[in-house]
């Protein structure tokens, strides 16, 4: 049922995030999908599960010793590629279907929401650890990886889209600027 509801979103139609249309898709009743998951809270629940644990850790952990740099452009170089995979394409579906106010979504959904935070933390943590052994700022750290992944969505539609930028260039402007931000003395 994950499967299916996965490739449904994945097509980018906001209406596959009807639990009703996935039930169909997959030959089961709401009712079975309503007794496997609960609701459909607990469906996209699952679906957010599925996808982080098909992910697995990202970014991974660097060599000791990696220079900043190749930190930095490896967590870029990751998300540029992972946010065109099928499970990214579906989750960016299922996010547009759900309330963009994060008290809404909490009350309406509160299995989604848990899920979609604990991603936040476990993203924070990913940067946190690939900079563990090098000498920055930890808020800093924070404030960066606050901002990658929007930055880096705004990359992939450019790809997705067609751009007139060179966006090989982009990501490496991205990433020195980023670099140096990180270099620089706290104020």
């Amino acid at each position: 049922m994950l499967d299916a509801a996965l490739r449904s979103l994945a097509s980018g139609d906001v209406g596959a995030a009807s639990a009703n249309r996935i039930a169909r898709e997959i030959g089961a009743t709401w009712g079975a999908v309503k007794y496997q998951f609960g609701d459909i809270d607990g469906l996209w629940a699952a679906v957010l599960h599925r996808t982080a644990e098909r992910r697995g850790r990202l970014p991974a952990r660097p060599p000791s010793g990696a220079s900043l740099q190749a930190r930095v452009a490896a967590i870029i170089d990751t998300l540029y590629d992972g946010l065109t995979a099928p499970d990214s394409r579906a989750i960016e579906t299922l996010r547009r279907s759900l309330p963009r106010d994060g008290a809404e979504l909490e009350r309406l959904y509160p299995q989604t929401a848990a899920e979609l935070q604990s991603w936040g933390r476990s993203w924070i943590e990913a940067c946190q650890t690939a900079f563990a052994d090098v000498d920055v700022d930890r808020q800093r750290i924070r404030e960066v990886a606050s901002f990658i992944p929007g930055a880096m969505r705004g990359l992939v539609s450019e790809r997705q889209l067609g751009s007139y930028y060179d966006l090989d260039l982009a990501r490496r402007g991205l990433t020195n600027a980023i670099v140096t931000y990180l270099q620089a003395p706290p104020r």
